[in-house]
């Protein structure tokens, strides 16, 4: 199994990237992914979701539950330890995806 931190290496760079706003169907907040300390790397997979699939949809929770690599495991063993990865989790059980809006500098 790949590690978060190879995975991280071949996606883009995002530092442009200031924030990513996730949301419901009926256009309601489902969440903000910060590009800082400690969620750069979910910025980034999050964000190639949103270029590769225009939304989180359940082929793009597929994708991202791959790429998070050990991090997946970890969050189905400790529900709300990893909120983007449960994010992703959810979808799966629910097939609701996700509008995807990038907010760049």
């Amino acid at each position: 199994m790949q590690k978060f931190s190879d995975v991280l290496l071949t996606l883009d760079n995002v530092s442009n990237v200031v924030r990513i706003e996730l949301y419901k169907q009926d256009g309601s907040p489902a969440g903000v992914i910060e590009n800082k300390p400690g969620s750069q790397g979910s910025v980034k997979v999050y964000s190639h979701l949103a270029r590769m699939y225009g939304e989180i949809s359940l082929d793009a929770a597929v994708e991202g539950l791959s790429l998070y690599a050990e991090h997946t495991e970890d969050a189905e063993n400790c529900p709300g330890k990893h909120p983007n990865v449960d994010r992703l989790l959810n979808i799966l059980e629910d097939e609701q995806p996700l509008k995807v809006k990038v907010i760049e500098t």
